[in-house]
């Protein structure tokens, strides 16, 4: 049997290829901080988050013995069909909720859903697992709530790199909780599946600041944990999931070992591979990623009621 990547890549106008190509060659390649002072550096160089109309309502949901801030999105024209729990990106160690608001107000408007964007506590101030409790916390509070809240309990989840991540590692929590199934569906981008240096893509982010930020006090053979590498959970009994990657992602063999481990445990995965395209592209100004966004939307509003 020959297995072909070209076959599980997204089919995508030719121009916007180009395009995308073009616009990656064309832009200096980057890297993450090295260490925490560059981390710091970082933070104070990132531009203030967008401002969105209208803006999200901005509340702190306490549960299971946290507080976590949240900023919910409700759609113009009606009540919500549904509620997404959103999980941002960042390397566990950048970012806020408030920096995808503009994608998030979309995401709302697009779904027709009210949107639920997670400021879960960043490392290495607040290292693993507080992340993970953070979502946790509010994916419980919204499997209780949501329909006395939004008046819908249809539920969907996602989030990108580090995001994907905590909302894989939420669901698996859920699972074992019994209530992952309260959950339509998972819209994955581009997860960070291994931190433990085992797999290909593990070993090629082994040394990223972000994995000693956010793990680096858990020893090596322990950091196969579902928590932190949530390729070596137990994944069976999980909803159904879109995982999108790119053809360039230094992440892409882990993202298809992925999507692999999901279907073998007997769930319902899709998988899309955007040719010409590297990690974290959908945050990028192609035409490439508004296709990919859009084809995001199209699948959570499938499972949004």
């Amino acid at each position: 049997m020959r297995f072909a990547l070209e076959a599980l890549v997204a089919d995508v106008p030719a121009e916007q290829i180009a395009a995308a190509r073009d616009f990656y060659r064309s832009r200096a390649p980057g890297r993450g901080p090295a260490d925490f002072a560059e981390l710091e550096e970082a933070r104070a160089k990132k531009p203030a988050p967008r401002s969105v109309v209208p803006p999200p309502l901005e509340e702190t949901v306490e549960a299971a013995g946290v507080r976590v801030p949240v900023r919910i999105f409700l759609p113009s024209g009606g009540p919500p069909r549904g509620v997404h729990l959103d999980f941002h990106g960042g390397g566990f160690f950048m970012d806020s909720a408030a920096h995808s608001d503009v994608r998030n107000r979309a995401l709302s408007e697009a779904l027709h859903s009210a949107v639920v964007a997670v400021d879960y506590r960043l490392a290495p101030e607040h290292p693993w697992p507080a992340a993970p409790d953070d979502c946790e916390a509010v994916a419980l509070r919204l499997v209780e709530q949501a329909e006395a809240r939004f008046g819908t309990a249809r539920l969907t989840i996602g989030g990108s790199s580090a995001g994907a991540t905590l909302a894989l590692a939420t669901l698996v929590r859920l699972r074992d909780r019994g209530v992952a199934d309260r959950f339509a569906g998972a819209a994955l981008r581009f997860g960070t599946w291994d931190l433990s240096a085992r797999t290909p893509s593990g070993r090629l982010i082994a040394d990223e600041y972000f994995i000693q930020a956010y793990v680096g006090h858990v020893p090596d053979h322990d950091r196969t944990r579902p928590d932190i590498s949530p390729l070596y959970a137990d994944l069976s009994g999980l909803p159904p999931a879109l995982l999108v990657v790119g053809s360039e992602d230094i992440l892409l063999e882990d993202n298809l070992t992925m999507a692999g481990r999901l279907s073998a445990a007997g769930n319902d995965v899709e998988l899309r591979v955007y040719p010409a395209s590297p990690h974290g592209f959908t945050g990028h100004p192609t035409a490439l990623a508004a296709t990919a966004l859009d084809e995001i939307n199209s699948w959570l509003s499938e499972r949004s009621g």
